[in-house]
């Protein structure tokens, strides 16, 4: 059967590359996806290329309704919504009982690795999001994605500019995985005709520390870059400096690191590769790639 796949987020940096998966990589016919977004200005190159574009916002249940109408199969890109503590949950929340009105077969939720009672501050919206999914009718695949690759764009531009990394992690590791892996797996259990409860967690074939980050960045771009380990309470204060944001908002990132010292995210599985068939990039060759831009 030829299922209406439905991405939402799909203006965002994981959403676009979900489509171009479903289009480029497995050749998904352009009538049959759906892009959802909150601003369908921004994707008149898909809707040239005959992709159904459809505004959903997660705060206007009834446009929700409008946008799921006739999708068999739809990908849920977890939302950026962090600024009010349980937002983001009641943003899913919504989306969950509107796939169900509107007669959705399967959704896939991009999630994070352990949500349950981790200390990261964001992952109550996770694991919330997956409870609601197990209390619908509704079948699932839940992909429980580790930190992108790209994620250290926020942090290593500024401290490679002055030598220093900023860090609460400890010796906690990281299993990375490029973002466009990502991107690929949410295609791929999109596309297909699983319709049973499936739970992977999504991480890359090494894990590191923030050692082994720095070590491996200043080898690729000739500069220096140390580790300075800080308390929690001062990555905070250090962030809000950096950026500007309420102490609420960096609290919220430097959790992050506290979640990474607890060893929550330095798992490898090979789930990614039984999800696509493929082995994830591998952090060196991400490197080899970024390593221009890593410079700001």
């Amino acid at each position: 059967m030829s299922h209406t796949l439905l991405v939402t987020g799909a203006a965002g940096h994981l959403g676009q590359r979900v489509i171009s998966h479903l289009l480029d990589t497995l050749h998904i016919p352009a009538g049959r996806i759906v892009a959802a977004t909150r601003a369908p200005e921004k994707l008149s190159a898909l809707a040239a290329r005959g992709v159904a574009v459809r505004r959903a916002d997660f705060d206007d249940p009834a446009s929700l309704d409008s946008a799921f109408a006739g999708a068999q199969r739809l990908l849920l890109v977890s939302t950026d919504a962090i600024d009010r503590p349980g937002r983001r949950l009641e943003q899913h929340q919504a989306a969950i009982a509107a796939a169900s009105r509107a007669g959705v077969g399967h959704v896939v939720y991009t999630s994070m690795p352990l949500p349950e009672d981790s200390p990261l501050l964001i992952a109550p919206d996770h694991a919330g999001t997956e409870k609601a999914l197990a209390a619908s009718p509704l079948s699932w695949t839940v992909l429980r994605n580790c930190w992108y690759m790209e994620n250290l764009f926020m942090s290593l531009p500024g401290a490679l500019a002055e030598g220093h990394w900023y860090s609460a992690a400890g010796d906690g590791k990281v299993a990375y995985i490029a973002r466009d892996d990502l991107a690929r797996a949410a295609a791929v259990a999109l596309a297909s005709a699983d319709v049973d409860r499936t739970t992977c967690t999504l991480t890359g074939s090494e894990a590191f520390s923030a050692e082994d980050v720095a070590r491996q960045v200043a080898a690729a771009v000739g500069k220096p870059l140390d580790v300075v380990h800080v308390s929690l309470q001062d990555l905070i204060r250090g962030m809000a400096a950096a950026t500007g944001w309420p102490e609420a908002v960096a609290t919220v990132f430097a959790s992050f690191d506290t979640n990474t010292r607890a060893g929550r995210v330095g798992m490898v599985t090979d789930d990614y590769r039984k999800l696509t068939g493929l082995a994830p990039m591998k952090f060196a060759d991400w490197l080899a790639t970024n390593k221009t831009a890593l410079l700001g």
